[in-house]
């Protein structure tokens, strides 16, 4: 959680030396704050660190583009974060396969922060996933290759290598 706000940071451009610690069992990540109390839990802190860039539209610009982006940010903690079993693993990749069928992003057309989040969260996974693994969950595996090909995101991660098999260039 620490590592992934201290990597946002970096992508948002914000100075360095926010202050951060974890708390609990399950190491919540808590962000102390100059004025008040501390933030605490990765999409508070998250979404503090993007209002404080100033970079607002990585939170959705409507409505509903907020909500989606809400429901993948909640999704990323609930279900992502509290995987523990190949079979948990298992469906998250089916869902956002699913999910991501007819959209470039979590949210549809826009890059935001769920993409972010969601990258990072799911990055020990794809590195981990078998060339088979990556195509039976194509469309994750597309969402994927794009976000850690985005300017600033995969920062020092390592790169998962996706091999594009010719037969399935042209598939559509």
């Amino acid at each position: 959680g620490v590592e992934e706000l201290v990597l946002l940071e970096k992508l948002l451009g914000l100075p360095k030396g926010s202050k951060y610690g974890v708390q609990g069992e399950r190491k919540v990540p808590v962000l102390q704050t100059n004025n008040g109390p501390g933030l605490t839990g990765i999409m508070t802190i998250a979404a503090y660190l993007v209002k404080q860039a100033k970079k607002e539209q990585l939170l959705g610009s409507t409505a509903e583009e907020k909500a989606v982006v809400q429901q993948w940010l909640e999704y990323r903690v609930t279900q992502v974060d509290g995987s523990s079993s190949k079979e948990d693993t298992r469906i998250i990749l089916k869902d956002l396969n699913i999910h991501l069928e007819d959209k470039v992003y979590l949210a549809g057309n826009i890059f935001t922060l769920a993409d972010i989040l969601m990258y990072y969260g799911l990055h020990h996974v794809m590195v981990d996933l078998t060339v088979q693994e990556k195509e039976k969950y194509l469309n994750v595996s597309r969402w994927f290759n794009h976000i850690q090909h985005y300017p600033g995101v995969r920062q020092h991660l390592s790169n998962v290598v996706f091999i594009k098999n010719r037969l399935y260039t042209n598939a559509h």
